[in-house]
């Protein structure tokens, strides 16, 4: 595995990829409370109040370095670059090392931002950081088979589709099936 001093962060066109930060509060909070109502059952609403507090976020901050020192999950704010908002976020999780050399890929894009072509940027920038600077050989991400958007942005992605993964994930107390969609630095020519 490569050397994981360096921040690890990813620089695209429009977006700037990188952990949160203590100074990330105030955009994180208002990010957190200015969504639309929920636009598809995958989609959250408005946090409350009393989970948006500096104290809860420098929790979060506090759970995240522990998860990526440990080196098994990556979070990553997804900040766009003329401004600086922050959009959403994405995900490596569950690396596995070993002979496997793993990760699920994940993400959110806030509703309001939906459309413009974030989540796949977003997507492409996590894989990369995957690839290349946590030396990983494989990514998968899991969608439901009624997610059409995801299904959209894993395809555009060139994740290929292996399968159906029955009962996979349990989602409100109900086992979900998952679309299994993957790709390795091989055929991403990482």
């Amino acid at each position: 595995m490569k050397s994981l001093r360096v921040p690890i962060s990813k620089v695209t066109k429009r977006l700037i990829i990188r952990p949160l930060e203590v100074t990330d509060y105030e955009n994180w909070s208002q990010a957190h409370s200015c969504l639309r109502p929920p636009q598809n059952e995958w989609d959250e609403t408005n946090w409350e109040e009393s989970e948006l507090t500096k104290k809860k976020f420098r929790e979060l901050l506090k759970i995240q370095k522990e998860q990526r020192t440990k080196g098994y999950f990556y979070s990553f704010g997804i900040f766009r670059k003329d401004d600086g908002m922050l959009l959403g976020t994405v995900s490596l999780m569950d690396i596995s090392r070993g002979i496997f050399q793993n990760a699920y890929l994940g993400y959110r894009i806030f509703n309001i931002y939906w459309g413009q072509g974030y989540a796949q940027e977003a997507c492409k920038a996590a894989i990369d950081i995957a690839f290349k600077q946590l030396d990983l050989h494989r990514i998968e991400a899991g969608i439901s088979p009624r997610n059409k958007r995801s299904i959209k942005t894993a395809k555009a992605l060139g994740l290929r589709k292996e399968g159906l993964s029955k009962r996979r994930l349990l989602v409100n107390n109900k086992w979900e099936d998952m679309l299994i969609y993957a790709a390795t630095k091989e055929d991403l020519r990482a």
